[in-house]
């Protein structure tokens, strides 16, 4: 291996910010640096109480094979029926990414066999999709904002789940899951470190929560994706946003069924690094589909990577083509709730709050209704310093989620309006906090019960502060040679009066006192 010179880093570092590529977007070969090149094909389960062509139940963790139609069994005469609230949510998401809706859509078959698959095809949209192209805002590592293309959203059935760990000689099918809807939301390879990738993922799942289209429980199942991974000579790349010809991207692989944003980031490193080896070692990257294994931290070989045309996909014979109605679109889109890009800008310039704690507060619904109630008519900063740091800090301590929180608006709002009128200190408030997270109680009793009311008395204030300064004589001469050490006597005088002093008396007199 050859190690380049300093001299060489540089040069590196100063072509790489010439060509507007992020540190976080390259990874080092033993000879060129390379572009990671991520594509991924989210699969959300519509948030439906029925399936997508039966009535059949969506409900999770049911008994085995409980939940199932003769539809959803491929029982021979029986006919699909399009659920249209799965059509409507669909509709709703691709409105909430800006995506275009396709007014005329239709279905297609899928044909492959497999064991939970009963029906030998599945019901999926190739050629029409129900929504189009679209945006998902997101930020790079290094902060930047940065907008990822969809390509399309397509509504198709979910196959059912095969069980091969219950016996060592047998394995079982579970069709509770075949026919639920899912929207496969494919995005453009634009996606380029794996830190974007989980944003990605993450704005996507926050967008469709708001919209209440999919619940985005990865650990059950509903939200997967597959992730299309290739890697790019840095030349090449540039060339590609020069000519826009997805052919110098590269050969991509896929790895399929991924469900953990972590083993996301982790399986795209693997992934990109091997890539990397075949081609500096003068060999070709195969198009196939892989499989993680987390245990060993690597990707694996399941199967060559089918085209389009292997799937032999035509038209859905049992279904009429979907055509919408504009005015019908319209209304969902007239009907949107405020969705999390529009929130945050709303809490930062209402709230004047930083973009980083709007970002925390609008993670889920719940929070930032309950930061938008403490925080009307009382103080954004409070607020959200007691909300993320207080609460939050609690409950994850206490692992409890947010729905079990034991504190009420009306405390909060009443612990805020002391704070925001000097009544008691960071520390009492903190101390009030805890009181109420432990045994509850009223803020306002509270300050007098636990004697957190910060003192105002100038002079019994002004006393403390000319004993502290009486004892430290050494210590003032410092503080006049270096103004900056005045804090010092300002965490004196809190100490002698257990607290309870206002800092922002003390300051003015320490000031005074010490020139």
């Amino acid at each position: 291996m050859i190690i380049g010179t300093g001299l060489d880093t540089d040069c590196v570092e100063k072509r790489r910010r010439k060509m507007n590529i992020e540190k976080s977007q390259l990874i080092k070969g033993a000879k060129n640096d390379f572009v990671f090149v991520i594509g991924l094909e989210v699969h959300a389960q519509v948030r439906s109480n029925s399936k997508l062509f039966s009535g059949a139940s969506t409900e999770f963790g049911a008994e085995p094979n409980s939940n199932v139609s003769f539809i959803d069994a491929g029982m021979p005469g029986m006919l699909p029926v399009v659920n249209s609230f799965c059509i409507e949510q669909a509709v709703k998401t691709g409105l909430g990414i800006n995506a275009e809706i396709n007014l005329i859509s239709r279905f297609d078959r899928k044909n492959y066999f497999y064991p939970d698959l009963p029906q030998g095809y599945q019901i999926s949209q190739l050629y029409e999709p129900i929504v189009g192209k679209g945006i998902i805002s997101i930020q790079t590592e290094e902060k930047n904002p940065k907008e990822v293309g969809i390509e399309r959203i397509h509504l198709e059935q979910d196959a059912g789940k095969s069980i091969h760990d219950m016996d060592p000689t047998t394995s079982f099918v579970d069709l509770n899951r075949t026919g639920i809807a899912l929207m496969e939301i494919v995005s453009k390879p634009e996606i380029n470190s794996p830190f974007e990738a989980v944003e990605y993922i993450k704005k996507l799942r926050l967008i469709m929560r708001y919209l209440e289209t999919c619940d985005g429980n990865m650990q059950e199942g509903s939200l997967r994706a597959d992730v299309n991974v290739s890697v790019c000579e840095v030349n090449t790349f540039q060339n590609f946003r020069k000519t826009g010809n997805y052919d110098l991207l590269g050969t991509r692989c896929e790895i399929k069924n991924m469900n953990s944003l972590k083993f996301i980031q982790q399986a795209i490193n693997f992934e990109a690094r091997r890539q990397i080896k075949l081609i500096e070692s003068g060999k070709q990257v195969e198009q196939e589909t892989r499989l993680y294994d987390p245990n060993k931290n690597e990707t694996r070989p399941l199967r060559s990577k089918e085209d389009a045309h292997d799937y032999r996909y035509f038209p859905c014979p049992d279904l009429l083509k979907i055509v919408l109605e504009k005015e019908w679109v319209d209304k969902i889109r007239n009907e949107l709730p405020e969705l999390p890009d529009q929130k945050q800008l709303r809490f930062i310039n209402d709230f004047n709050i930083t973009p980083y704690d709007a970002e925390v507060i609008i993670a889920e619904q719940s929070t930032a209704a309950f930061f938008e109630a403490i925080a009307t008519n009382t103080d954004g900063k409070i607020a959200a310093n007691l909300l993320i740091n207080e609460l939050f800090g609690r409950l994850n301590k206490d692992n409890l989620s947010f729905n079990n929180n034991p504190i009420t608006v009306s405390q909060m709002r009443e612990l805020i309006d002391l704070i925001k009128s000097d009544q008691i200190s960071s520390k009492g408030a903190k101390e009030i906090f805890d009181h109420i997270w432990s045994s509850g109680g009223n803020p306002e009793e509270l300050v007098d019960k636990l004697e957190l009311r910060q003192v105002k008395d100038t002079s019994l204030i002004e006393k403390i502060v000319d004993d502290v300064i009486a004892e430290n004589p050494e210590q003032v001469d410092k503080v006049k040679s270096n103004p900056k050490l005045k804090g010092w006597f300002v965490g004196q005088v809190m100490k002698k009066s257990q607290g309870k002093a206002d800092p922002k008396i003390i300051n003015q007199i320490v000031n005074k006192k010490i020139n």
